[in-house]
């Protein structure tokens, strides 16, 4: 997709989200609901269910931030197909630490 046309994405305040072992589950306003694997997250992934269900809605309700992952997505990056953009050495230092 050409930055073009990411730039004119619509994105929708997020109303709520769903969270398993699998799947990240996002509820927006317009009525969508987009699933992701949680895999797509390897902070979410390799997060304990307590620092999975310790989650913030962003302030312009267009993301989602996990404090004591230091993880966030933006329904743009969800509504474009795409996953964590970490590097793999990022995510190595990150498991390394915990």
């Amino acid at each position: 997709m050409s930055s073009f046309a990411t730039e004119i994405i619509q994105v929708p305040p997020i109303l709520g989200l769903t969270l398993t072992d699998e799947l990240l589950t996002v509820t927006l306003a317009d009525g969508r609901i987009i699933s992701v694997p949680i895999a797509w997250y390897p902070r979410l992934l390799h997060g304990s269910p307590a620092e999975r269900d310790r989650w913030e809605i962003s302030p312009n309700q267009t993301g989602i931030h996990w404090p004591d992952l230091d993880e966030d997505i933006s329904v743009k990056n969800l509504l474009l197909g795409q996953p964590s953009g970490e590097s793999q050495r990022s995510l190595q230092a990150w498991l390394d630490q915990r």
